[in-house]
């Protein structure tokens, strides 16, 4: 394979992660709420809803670290390791890339966290957790704004269809109807 056409694959590779990667946190995002309300779906039942939520979360995050990966080695990208770390400071697109670092810093915040849930507890796994409501929203804007398939139709359509799906179960989530909305809901007991 040619330098061109390895740099080519790099690029691909790396927009395809970072493409999967949104639609899996959007389905984790779509999985956690359903799971919060204490119903399961067909076939998974309240467990498999809650271990579907996981692996697309924990998979989500591994693709981003292909997607950053490759895009760091891509010479086309000229990603630096300080574009990671510090938002806003990036050669192509800085604003946009910048809101793909913030959204990475809180993905690094909230899957740590997640890790120690049971050293920190519950309270604090909460507090942090609520965090993938704005991680989301930076994932998607990062998206939108740095991607080169930003303006394609068939990204656009897969965008608002994501769109769509988080905002009708966020919806669902702020309604006074939600189940176990509020203080009120009784801790599960464990066996």
């Amino acid at each position: 394979m040619t330098s061109n056409g390895l740099d080519a694959a790099l690029w691909s590779f790396g927009r395809g992660a970072g493409l999967a990667a949104l639609g899996l946190f959007t389905l984790s995002l779509l999985l956690g709420i359903i799971g919060r309300s204490g119903r399961s779906l067909p076939l998974l039942g309240r467990v498999g809803v809650s271990d579907l939520h996981r692996t697309a979360a924990l998979t989500g995050t591994g693709l981003v670290a292909v997607h950053v990966g490759s895009l760091l080695i891509d010479p086309y990208a000229q990603l630096k390791v300080v574009d990671l770390l510090l938002p806003f400071l990036a050669a192509y697109r800085p604003f946009w890339l910048g809101i793909g670092t913030l959204a990475a810093d809180l993905l690094v915040l909230i899957t740590l966290v997640s890790v120690l849930r049971a050293r920190i507890g519950p309270r604090v796994f909460r507090s942090v957790h609520w965090a993938t409501y704005v991680l989301w929203p930076f994932a998607l804007v990062h998206a939108l704004g740095a991607g080169s398939d930003a303006t394609s139709p068939w990204f656009r359509a897969f965008a608002l269809a994501c769109t769509l799906a988080v905002v009708s179960a966020v919806g669902w989530r702020l309604a006074a109807s939600f189940p176990g909305r509020g203080w009120d809901r009784q801790p599960r007991r464990t066996a």
